[in-house]
């Protein structure tokens, strides 16, 4: 049983931090300009901002999680790419062109041109909190992992220390040159946590006697990617992909900043349209990836592997990492968890939220490079909020029992149904107003909110409803946002570059 970190397994570690070191200070500029720090001069290649939205929307949740996935489940997980597709063709078709006609650092602006500032500040605020939420509860995961590896335990002090850690790999790249940075660095990301998967991968298949045939024989309906049930438990099921999972990336891809950012760092609305379409499609066979190192999990563990260790509840890809991979290795997937937990975008997405939409209509006539300093000092702030986060899942999730992957996509929704509720009713319809944008967000957390089980298990409610799945948590939360946003009749005012 290897239970230790050895001398060339952190001699991995350290050559991945000198190899994102040299990324980054590559990267740098000197004396940029704000849309340089946050837009990379609208001047990142489309296939790059294809692979930095690849990696953005990858996280430690899909490394660890995934695989679970498919040990313990099947291959329904995959429909999250179909779900993928059929919001980036939204996406691609209805907001990049109107972000680009507006010419938007921030997609919050769109909102100001159809109702007021007012509801501009109101939906970055609203992203700012759902992005809080988000990244920190993927900062918690990746802190699982890192101090289960380091310290063999899950104690709120190693749970602490590995995030602190992870937030300071984040925060440099972001000081050092803003999204051109992020997103070079991103591409580094991705190299090494795909690549930390197909050596898993090939050494687990490497230790099963068996043929493929055997192996597919052995995994019989466990591949089966379509579960069309109406089971409200099931986050996975067919009409829970094609409506709750489908409305999450729509709201990943096109109304939170995070991945939008890097689409608006294209030259123009075409190519990056272009760039989300292609990072849906490379999507696909990373998340096959991982769903076949679960089903060789499967296969090597015989369906009997341990569920926790040392007293932890893990995942089997956790345990499987604690055990038996073999040292060197170690230090590569520990990499690739790390990679994958990259907070890096997060913070240059929030921070150009808060110095755009928040900051820079207050702040008078300054120079560009206060907006940048600015920028750094707001991702300070914004890194040390998601290191609060983080601490609090340590929490939240132990009281919740929910499944990792589960927890960290379903707190999404927190923010996501108002801003689906509210874009919804902004491009079509000439109904609502700032009040009812700012009260349509509230609604739509709040009913988010009626769900978790902090609050739901002290009604006297049937078990079915205290048991909703995060897909149908969004649709309710996005339907009440945009009933609430609808109520006033509005001035009909579009926004420019609509045409009704």
């Amino acid at each position: 049983m290897h239970t230790s970190f050895t001398t060339i397994d952190w001699a991995v570690l350290g050559l991945y931090v000198l190899l994102l070191a040299a990324a980054g200070w590559l990267t740098t500029r000197r004396g940029m300009k704000s849309e340089d720090y946050f837009l990379a001069g609208h001047h990142a290649p489309t296939w790059l901002v294809a692979v930095s939205v690849l990696s953005t929307v990858q996280s430690a949740a899909t490394f660890l999680g995934v695989p679970d996935n498919s040990y313990r489940g099947d291959y329904t997980y995959i429909g999250g790419v179909l779900a993928a597709l059929i919001a980036a063709w939204i996406v691609a078709n209805v907001l990049i062109p109107r972000f680009y006609a507006l010419r938007v650092t921030t997609v919050y602006e769109l909102l100001e041109a159809r109702f007021d500032a007012r509801a501009r500040r109101a939906a970055a605020a609203m992203y700012l909190v759902g992005r809080i939420f988000a990244s920190g509860a993927r900062l918690y995961l990746a802190a699982i992992a890192v101090s289960m590896i380091l310290f063999l335990d899950v104690t709120p002090q190693h749970i602490a220390f590995a995030a602190f850690g992870l937030l300071i790999f984040g925060l440099v790249f972001t000081f050092m040159g803003g999204l051109e940075s992020v997103i070079w660095s991103d591409l580094v990301q991705v190299v090494l946590y795909v690549g930390a998967a197909l050596l898993v991968a090939w050494h687990l298949w490497s230790g099963l006697d068996m043929t493929l045939g055997e192996a597919m024989t052995a995994l019989g309906p466990k591949l089966s990617p379509v579960n069309p049930t109406l089971d409200l438990s099931a986050p996975w099921g067919l009409f829970a992909v094609l409506s709750g999972v489908m409305l999450l990336n729509l709201a990943s891809s096109g109304l939170d900043q995070d991945i939008t950012q890097r689409l608006l760092a294209c030259e123009d609305a075409k190519k990056g349209a272009r760039s989300l379409y292609a990072s849906v499609w490379m999507s696909l066979p990373v998340i096959l990836l991982f769903l076949v190192i679960g089903s060789l999990l499967y296969l090597h563990y015989q369906g009997a592997a341990a569920g926790s260790f040392r007293g932890e509840k893990v995942t089997v890809f956790m345990h499987y990492i604690l055990t038996e991979i073999p040292p060197g290795l170690r230090g590569l997937v520990t990499v690739g968890v790390i990679a994958a937990a990259a907070i890096n975008s997060g913070l240059i997405s929030m921070s150009a939220v808060l110095v755009g939409d928040l900051y820079r209509p207050f702040a008078g006539d300054k120079s560009e490079a206060h907006f940048v300093r600015m920028g750094r000092i707001a991702s300070l702030v914004l890194g040390l909020a998601l290191f609060a986060m983080a601490i609090l899942s340590y929490y939240w999730q132990r009281y919740a029992d929910s499944a990792l992957l589960d927890f960290v996509l379903g707190v999404m929704a927190f923010a996501y149904s108002g801003l689906i509720g509210v874009y919804g009713v902004a491009l079509f319809t000439r109904r609502g107003n700032s009040a009812s944008v700012i009260a349509a967000f509230a609604a739509g957390f709040l009913t988010v909110l009626a769900f978790q089980p902090y609050v739901i298990d002290s009604l006297a409610l049937p078990a079915a409803l205290k048991a909703v799945a995060f897909p149908w948590q969004l649709v309710l939360g996005s339907a009440v946002a945009a009933l609430v946003c609808l109520i006033p009749a509005g001035k009909g005012v579009a926004p420019a570059g609509i045409s009704r």
